[in-house]
């Protein structure tokens, strides 16, 4: 079961997704680590560490905690199964390659895995915020279900185009938030980018071997 989640709050401007998580804001920057595009940042990050071989409770943990999840993160293997599977019905937003997939793909995860929109302060630990899981104890997947299409949805209306998108790298099965500023990426980190620009060079007639 979850402890206090964080979902998406409002809208704020965007940062790329890092391809490994990072910290978000100060600790009492509710606003910043609670909105759309931290949210989705965080949504990346998730699906990225689950996409990996055999993800373990404690890199998924990191990943949380990294985005303001508060302690004890506790996830157990079962946990982690259930996340993977959440996680990879919400790589089919990012795969969309338009905004109207990406619109469709969230409103089949919304109906077929949200709730009624609510709000809650968990408790009185928080501000008041939506959540478009069952309760505050939602287990894990749901809430990482719910929690991520309340966000990306949220980027899709304010944007008017897909929220994100899968790594360019054939190499690479990352994803990443492309809301940010600045001319629209292709890879999910300039590590990736640098590599392919190798690559092609190298393809080149009278390139390196």
């Amino acid at each position: 079961m979850t402890a206090a989640h964080g979902p998406a709050g409002p809208d704020t401007p965007a940062t790329p997704a890092p391809a490994t998580p990072a910290p978000v804001g100060r600790a009492g920057d509710w606003v910043t680590r609670h909105s759309a595009p931290t949210t989705a940042a965080r949504t990346a990050a998730l699906v990225n560490v689950l996409a990996q071989d055999d993800p373990t409770p404690e890199a998924v943990a990191a990943v949380l905690r990294a985005y303001g999840e508060a302690h004890p993160v506790e996830l157990t293997e079962r946990d982690v199964a259930r996340m993977r599977t959440a996680a990879d019905l919400l790589r089919e937003v990012f795969a969309a390659e338009h905004v109207d997939g990406a619109a469709a793909a969230l409103d089949r995860l919304l109906r077929e895995h949200a709730g009624p929109l609510r709000l809650t302060t968990h408790g009185g630990t928080g501000p008041w915020h939506p959540h478009l899981d069952r309760d505050d104890d939602a287990p894990w997947d749901e809430w990482l279900l719910a929690s991520s299409c309340l966000a990306l949805t949220v980027l899709v209306w304010n944007h008017q185009r897909p929220p994100g998108r899968t790594c360019a790298s054939p190499t690479c099965r990352n994803v990443f938030v492309t809301q940010g500023p600045g001319p629209e990426r292709r890879y999910c980190s300039r590590r990736c980018a640098t590599r392919e620009r190798v690559a092609a060079h190298r393809r080149r007639p009278g390139g390196p071997a």
